[in-house]
């Protein structure tokens, strides 16, 4: 175990972005970050060896969870309400890619060439995904009956992108064009399927059956097969698909690898931070009345809980980790000090036990 490097400070929150994001800069020699200071969410970089940091974004409006990165690592996009946006990192210049006029956009996905962006939408009772050329050229909106959560584009078929339905039943893909939608997998509200992501390169999903597995789903046939039988949260694989990251909770065992092959696990770090959120606390979806109980009692609501019925609770306070680009060290965000910090924990080289 290794112990973790504390890289933000300061009274007022600052977190990585989220975990299906990466937050190590070019050469991994600086990191990109959320903080509140000014009193609403701001994106940053920092450098890792001087701690110098650059505020990159001013104005208020923006997702808290929307950075990322694209692959020429000059501009980061992100969404300020109803608007995708990049920002150059170098000028400080913002542009607006596409606007969803009246709507709010939640994360969002670029893919691997980085000519394509998604990002998942709510405008009144419409709700669906948003898809844009990078240079804003064409943009079109592909409606869905649910809410949608994280799209991502396939790493190996960028004419595919999968998101998250939520509730249950959750995985489904489309494709760019609109076409193609399906569910991937029916399944009811008692089997909490969570966090999807593709297994690296490999061109399969990956996901959490919350708190019970990690399984894989084979995109082709969709077959499913367990990985290991352990409470993974919010996952994170590797490149090449034969390591998965992970934070725990319920218990929280730290964060983790887990060895795609055998499914042993070895441990990277203690978070110590405070996971919060009831519905973790149970093994299906927060419905109606779970919203309520949790809206009578005061308890934090993350921005996802803003408009519909589940209590998933404060994103900041849940570690998110994320692979650096060289998979030698980890970033991830702790309220171990009262106030959620982001922290860098080096990977030690040793077998999984």
């Amino acid at each position: 175990m290794t112990e973790p490097i504390q890289i933000t400070s300061g009274s007022l929150p600052s977190h990585t972005t989220y975990f299906l994001l990466q937050s190590f800069l070019p050469e991994d020699r600086g990191l990109m970050f959320i903080s509140y200071e000014t009193g609403a969410p701001q994106i940053y970089e920092i450098s890792l060896d001087s701690r110098e940091r650059r505020q990159l974004t001013q104005s208020p409006g923006i997702h808290p969870f929307s950075a990322a990165q694209h692959p020429e690592g000059e501009e980061i996009v992100f969404t300020r309400r109803d608007s995708l946006c990049a920002v150059n990192r170098r000028t400080l210049a913002e542009r607006t890619i596409a606007r969803c006029e009246g709507a709010s956009i939640g994360e969002t996905s670029i893919c691997p060439d980085g000519r394509w962006l998604t990002a998942a939408f709510r405008r009144g009772d419409e709700r669906g995904i948003l898809v844009a050329a990078w240079d804003g050229s064409e943009v079109r909106t592909i409606a869905f009956p649910r809410m949608v959560i994280h799209p991502q584009f396939h790493p190996l078929d960028t004419e595919w992108i999968e998101f998250a339905g939520d509730p249950a039943p959750r995985m489904h893909r489309v494709r760019r064009d609109g076409t193609g939608m399906e569910c991937l997998y029916q399944h009811g509200n008692d089997e909490f399927v969570v966090h999807e992501t593709f297994l690296g390169r490999t061109g399969d999903l990956v996901f959490t059956v919350w708190p019970k597995l990690l399984c894989r789903m084979d995109w082709t046939t969709r077959r499913i097969s367990t990985i290991a039988r352990y409470n993974a949260w919010h996952i994170a694989p590797d490149r090449a698909g034969d390591r998965v990251l992970c934070d725990t909770n319920h218990p929280d065992e730290g964060i983790q690898i887990i060895s795609v092959a055998d499914g042993s696990h070895s441990l990277v770090c203690r978070s110590e931070s405070s996971n919060q959120g009831s519905q973790w606390r149970t093994s299906r979806y927060a419905l109606k009345e779970d919203f309520e109980v949790a809206r009578e009692q005061g308890a934090a609501l993350s921005w996802m809980e803003a408009d519909r019925d589940t209590v998933y609770g404060p994103q900041g306070t849940h570690p998110h980790p994320s692979w650096s680009r060289d998979e030698s060290k980890i970033a991830f965000t702790s309220d171990r000090t009262g106030v959620s910090q982001v922290y860098v924990a080096e990977i030690e080289k040793r077998r999984h036990s």
